[in-house]
């Protein structure tokens, strides 16, 4: 089994944080490289989880998503075509005086077959830094999409 733990500082708050990741909508993949469109498939959502299945490249998995906590947010590996039922994701976020949030990530690969242990034993390799490489894409594209956008000032002049 394979763990990975990492913290990211961002602007974003930690409702910013959570709404775009429950945001199961289409287009997904331009916040979460590894959830592609045609993977992705909402089973059940209600106030504080999501049922979802998603995945790139070939893997998938199953996910039981429970945000009822905005400073810990818990995604359960239920299902997948490599990871075991020990596999999973945590964010726990913490706002700072300075209106800034530190994430702090961890991320559990249980391999469950001979493709899962591989993927598994490569993240443990050398994979931290290519996760959280694609982490900080993430969270760079979230605070993207949260900065307020400004009405420009128009101004009409008159000749005399």
């Amino acid at each position: 089994m394979t763990t990975i733990r990492f913290s990211e500082t961002t602007t974003s708050t930690p409702a910013q944080f959570v709404a775009a990741l429950t945001d199961f909508g289409p287009g997904r993949a331009q916040l979460f490289a590894n959830s592609a469109d045609d993977y992705l498939k909402v089973h059940d959502q209600g106030p504080g989880f999501a049922d979802v299945t998603e995945g790139s490249g070939g893997v998938w998995e199953r996910l039981h998503y429970n945000w009822s906590n905005l400073h810990h947010v818990v995604l359960t590996t239920t299902d997948s075509n490599v990871w075991g039922g020990a596999s999973g994701h945590s964010y726990t976020l913490t706002e700072h005086a300075d209106g800034s949030t530190t994430i702090d990530v961890v991320i559990v690969r249980e391999g469950k077959n001979l493709k899962g242990h591989l993927i598994a034993t490569l993240f443990a390799l050398g994979g931290k830094s290519v996760i959280r490489k694609a982490f900080d894409n993430t969270v760079r594209a979230i605070e993207a999409r949260n900065i307020p956008t400004t009405t420009p000032i128009t101004t009409t002049r008159t000749e005399v």
